[in-house]
């Protein structure tokens, strides 16, 4: 089954599935710059990828699959489970758990430390992502505003996305982009990260400088940046179904 091309990689990439109980799809590439034969497993989605380097026989490679079955199976064992809310679950909202109940609403309501969504047999999934992107629009503006005016600095705008490799970037242009998966970490982590952000309009390194201008904004950044490396993995292993 061919997937598409990555930069980088001489031919697209390839699925290998590895028989067993149960069976394990395998992502192969190619890479130009690959020296050895690496086999990972993301620690968000369970995803296998071997990559293999350019002129590797395609027989050695699964020969070294095989030989790590046994530890390939035992870090799939280990991966926490992706969460699907939904009534009767949760969803991580600005660091807390809140119950998800189904209602005779019209649309995500609030009442009583829960979110009542409506019992209409749609999915939850795009609802929430909604109310996700809503909620992250709004502090990060406000966030963004406050921490741009300390530094004397502007933004052009702020785009929310779905990213995984980075919580947030800033151009040179002065746009600002964010994943919307942050609303659902405390406050305080927000606001870091739009600290993080704001300060490279100033300075587009992380330089002893530009760490010095994170502090200024935001004095509790090193616990707020230790809370997105421990528990960051948490908000990307939610699915949404979109």
């Amino acid at each position: 089954m061919p997937l598409p091309r990555r930069a980088g990689l001489d031919q697209p990439a390839t699925i290998h599935i590895l028989p067993g109980p149960p069976p394990v799809n395998v992502v192969l590439t190619r890479s130009a710059r690959a020296r050895r034969l690496t086999l990972r497993v993301s620690r968000l989605d369970g995803r296998v990828t071997l990559t293999l380097p350019g002129r590797l026989a395609m027989a050695q490679a699964l020969e070294f699959l095989a030989d790590r079955e046994a530890w390939l199976r035992g870090q799939l064992a280990r991966q926490p489970a992706v969460q699907t809310p939904g009534p009767g679950g949760v969803l991580l909202w600005l660091g807390r758990d809140v119950p998800l109940l189904a209602g005779p609403v019209r649309r995500p309501e609030w009442r009583d430390g829960a979110l009542i969504l409506p019992d209409d047999g749609r999915p939850a999934g795009p609802r929430l992502v909604a109310l996700l992107k809503a909620g992250a629009r709004d502090r990060l503006a406000d966030a963004c505003d406050r921490h741009a005016r300390a530094l004397g600095r502007s933004f052009t705008r702020i785009t929310l996305r779905d990213t995984r490799s980075r919580w947030g970037s800033c151009s040179s242009d002065g746009a600002l982009m964010f994943s919307w998966r942050i609303a659902m970490a405390p406050p305080e982590v927000i606001d870091y990260l739009a600290a993080h952000e704001v300060a490279h309009l100033a300075r587009m390194d992380h330089s002893p400088a530009f760490w010095g201008i994170v502090a200024r904004l935001c004095p509790g950044h090193k616990t707020a940046r230790a809370w997105l490396r421990t528990e960051g993995d948490r908000l990307l292993r939610i699915d949404f179904g979109i």
